[in-house]
């Protein structure tokens, strides 16, 4: 994490500040990302680590409009999962989503969140396991406990 903080700090990004060892970051800068900027940050990981990941970046808008629009129950961090996407899905697979899911699992697709209340755990979930290629977009998923530190990160950012 300390490596990805410094290639963040050397593209001019600022407060930057990370969450465990999961490459959740928070940080703030001086001017607008644009559409460019995942891949900008995605080129300049390859160029100092070997590797080129998926990157995708929520503004601090995007993260409360999910918390703010989540149906679930907060009471159990580790069981419900927001699934953020890279894209509006054109055509969503409901059917086979529903045709995954256990009786307990309980999941609602909003814009670019596909929201996954999981109680038996998410392990060992059909449904989450099938997510992005039944949705047909590319996404990451992170439990309710990231997304709400995540949030607070940014109250600090």
């Amino acid at each position: 994490m300390a490596q990805l903080v410094t290639i963040l700090e050397s593209m001019c990004y600022e407060d930057i500040q990370s969450y465990i060892q999961s490459g959740n970051l928070v940080f703030s800068s001086g001017k607008k990302i644009g559409a460019k900027g995942p891949a900008d940050i995605s080129r300049a990981i390859y160029k100092e680590m070997g590797f080129e990941p998926q990157v995708m970046l929520l503004s601090v808008k995007q993260l409360q409009d999910a918390i703010n629009n989540n149906p679930f129950p907060t009471n159990d961090g580790k069981a419900l999962h927001f699934f953020f996407l890279e894209s509006l899905p054109e055509n969503p697979n409901t059917e086979k989503l529903f045709s995954l899911k256990i009786e307990s699992e309980k999941f609602v697709l909003n814009g670019k969140v596909f929201y996954l209340y999981a109680p038996e755990g998410v392990g060992r979930s059909k449904l989450a396991a099938a997510v992005e290629k039944v949705i047909g977009v590319p996404l990451t998923a992170r439990n309710w406990n990231t997304v709400s530190k995540l949030a607070t990160m940014t109250k600090s950012a």
